[in-house]
């Protein structure tokens, strides 16, 4: 009896060409596009992934002669060393918390009410007179922002003493009063942040159907059950998007900002020193291998609390989350 042989056909090889085919075409036909991407994808990957591999170094004693990945490796012994007794992990990671939960909250809320404020004015002199001055911290330096902060709270020049006295009241050494601090740093953030950042939600105000507000006015609707019940619940959407961008960077302090404002004052160090300026300041002490170490920490604890949130908000709204 015979038998007609029946060629196999290699599906998966044709379907790898079928898909590589596709990729030239792809690549020929949007040429130009691709190219305008390249530097932008350059930069990336030569500032955001290549230099992934000096995380080797927070689980060495990085030697400079040795090299990266020639150094003795050590295994978990920086992590050791700054999660041991009496070691600043806790604290700096409370400062940066701190700062970073309360500059959201109060930031979020400065920045929904300008862009309200700003959205109701009709006068378009006065409209761009004030978004002058409400951009205008923006534009200044933290080095700027602390000799105004110096001015007001200085010992024996501050304004805020001199008015103390005229009171009657005794003035306060504020540069050795640790509690004061997260107040005035979460102040300082706000007031430099919130005008320049409030053109987020300027701009998704211009795109909100008028014809709502029409229907609203003719429903009696005041100007502020306007804002309670139709512009708050419209920006809910900007606002988780903005939330969980920062959340994902609620474990990096401003290295600027502590240092602008309260520069290396050692009276407040345990109240004002955030994860990114112990990492300057222990690389300096203690080494590369150690302070790769708690940027390591910084970077992954940051990556979970991304993630989480975003997990939270799929579930409160699944559309309003980041991925």
């Amino acid at each position: 009896m015979g038998k007609h042989s029946t060629a196999i056909v290699p599906v998966p090889s044709l379907q790898k060409r079928s898909a590589f085919r596709e990729f030239l075409y792809e690549m020929n036909k949007n040429k130009v596009l691709y190219l305008m991407c390249l530097p932008g994808l350059l930069k990336l990957i030569l500032f955001n992934y290549i230099p992934l591999g000096g995380i080797w170094i927070a689980f060495t004693d990085y030697k400079v002669t040795d090299g990266i990945f020639g150094s003795k490796f050590v295994g978990l012994r920086n992590f050791k060393l700054f999660f041991g007794t009496g070691a600043m992990a806790w604290i700096v990671t409370w400062n940066t918390l701190v700062l970073n939960f309360w500059g959201i909250i109060f930031g979020t809320l400065m920045q929904i009410t300008i862009a309200i404020f700003m959205n109701e004015i009709r006068n378009q002199a006065f409209k761009k007179i004030t978004q002058a001055l409400m951009f205008f911290p923006y534009f200044l330096s933290w080095v700027v922002v602390g000799a105004i902060v110096y001015a007001l709270f200085s010992t024996d020049v501050g304004v805020v003493n001199r008015l103390l006295k005229s009171l009657g009241s005794e003035p306060v050494r504020w540069y050795t009063e640790t509690q004061y601090w997260k107040p005035i740093l979460v102040i300082c953030n706000v007031w430099k942040w919130s005008g320049y950042s409030s053109i987020i939600y300027m701009a998704a105000m211009v795109n909100f159907d008028t014809s709502f507000y029409e229907a609203a006015e003719v429903d009696g609707a005041s100007k502020w059950q306007q804002i309670r019940y139709m512009t708050i619940p419209l920006l809910k959407p900007t606002v988780v998007m903005l939330t969980l961008l920062s959340i994902g960077r609620i474990f990096f302090g401003d290295f600027g900002m502590v240092y602008g404002v309260v520069g290396s004052n050692s009276l407040l160090l345990k109240a004002t020193t955030v994860i990114d300026t112990y990492v300057y300041q222990s690389m300096l002490s203690l080494g590369f291998s150690y302070s790769s170490a708690v940027g390591l920490w910084q970077s992954v604890m940051s990556f979970i609390l991304i993630l989480g949130s975003n997990k939270l908000a799929k579930k409160v709204n699944d559309g309003i989350a980041l991925f």
